[in-house]
């Protein structure tokens, strides 16, 4: 599940995890396909290693919702 790294966050979305994957290539990510980690082999659709960028995403989009 790829999702736009500008989407709106989902209540599944932390600092630390993303719904989908929002990594700009997921093909090129060392996590990919990781079981456990990666939202493509999850099935709660989670991925716990989201790009380095994430936080200061999370927290520009954060502040939008607020």
């Amino acid at each position: 599940m790829k999702v736009d790294r500008n989407a709106p966050l989902s209540a599944q979305d932390t600092p630390e995890q993303t719904l989908g994957c929002r990594h700009t290539n997921p093909n090129s990510c060392k996590m990919f396909d990781l079981e456990n980690v990666c939202a493509f082999v999850r099935a709660d659709k989670l991925c716990l290693k989201p790009p380095g960028s994430w936080k200061k995403q999370f927290k520009e989009l954060n502040s939008k919702v607020a």
